[in-house]
């Protein structure tokens, strides 16, 4: 089916990602609206050899759309998906603005596209809980997970396209010897690392930190499920690494862990132990996979129950554009 689309947030790192996808996975496309605030219209962006002049959004941008693509944060989606979907348009949101609310569908395509249905709405959940779940979930559909600990390494591109610079920037300064002064950023982002800077709550986590506690529930459609995160900001463009470490329900097996992953679709394994090679951001940066590797035993756990594993995952690609563009691809074919 060839789907008129609409991109909100065009010019962004993830809005731009959309077109690069869209144009190497060669979608159906009609017509294309690229949308953005008055700030950044009257730009041109470049979609298979012709430039698309990216306009103001208003009320009238999603008439003839029959899915729109947002990623220009919760406020903007807010307000400007009602407008979309009264227009008959199918939404598609990478913020956070919906995903927690009980008649959203909050969608990993490999995971749980049957809940789609016919959502006016559908969530994109957030990067760093997509890389993790891709990992997770193959495994837990054949062995439980009663428990999940995950520490991330957050890539500056999870911050935008202005952080991304700004890591860019920095770097180059600090091997000048210029004085750093950041401005995105909370904190100096070359040569450092920080605690994910979002808000922090009452419990000591970090909005990040909450989401994918409380995402990771709603996708598996397991209320109950005992996970606990540490999210950490890394020096790195735009993958994101992520140490998890599992506790199932029964004893399992490592060798049989390491083969449902190497089935599962949208991972690929890098789990060399001789040459202690393992999944790095530059293996998944510009790849849609998610990597995994470090699969071994926790032997804190001498029951057997315990598993450890390290993924990787291009935060712009499966962690954003690509997951959502997977679920408007899925919406074309019904």
């Amino acid at each position: 089916m060839t789907m008129n689309l609409a991109i909100l947030g065009a010019t962004g790192a993830v809005g731009r990602e959309f077109l690069t996808i869209l144009e190497q996975r060669e979608t159906s496309v009609g017509s294309l609206r690229l949308l953005v605030s008055a700030r950044s219209a009257g730009k041109k962006l470049a979609f298979r050899g012709r430039d698309v002049v990216v306009e103001q959004v208003a009320h009238d941008s999603f008439d003839g759309i029959d899915i729109a693509l947002f990623s220009a944060g919760g406020d903007t989606s807010r307000t400007w998906a009602p407008v979309a979907v009264k227009a008959g348009a199918r939404v598609i949101d990478n913020s956070s603005a919906f995903r927690m609310d009980d008649d959203v569908p909050l969608v990993i395509p490999e995971i749980n596209a049957s809940v789609i249905g016919d959502a006016s709405v559908i969530a994109n959940p957030n990067c760093s809980t997509i890389i993790m779940n891709m990992a997770v979930w193959p495994l837990h559909r054949r062995h439980p997970v009663e428990r999940i600990i995950v520490s991330t390494y957050q890539a500056a591109s999870g911050a935008g396209r202005r952080a991304m610079l700004e890591l860019e920037s920095q770097t180059r300064d600090l091997l000048d010897g210029k004085p750093i002064e950041p401005k995105i950023l909370p904190y100096q982002a070359a040569f450092n690392l920080f605690s994910h800077n979002s808000e922090i709550d009452a419990t000591g986590y970090n909005t990040e930190e909450t989401k994918m506690i409380h995402e990771t529930r709603k996708i598996f459609a397991e209320p109950d499920l005992a996970i606990t995160a540490t999210c950490i900001r890394v020096p790195v463009p735009r993958a994101h690494s992520e140490s998890i470490n599992l506790t199932f329900r029964e004893s399992v097996d490592e060798n049989e862990i390491r083969e449902i992953l190497a089935s599962a679709p949208g991972v690929s394994l890098i789990d060399d132990r001789e040459a202690n090679r393992f999944p790095m951001p530059i293996d998944v940066t510009g790849k849609d996979d998610c990597f995994v590797g470090r699969i071994r035993r926790d032997l804190s756990q001498l029951d057997g129950r315990g598993i450890e594993l390290f993924a990787c995952g291009d935060q712009l690609r499966k962690g954003a554009a690509l997951n959502a563009i997977q679920i408007a691809e899925s919406l074309g074919r019904r």
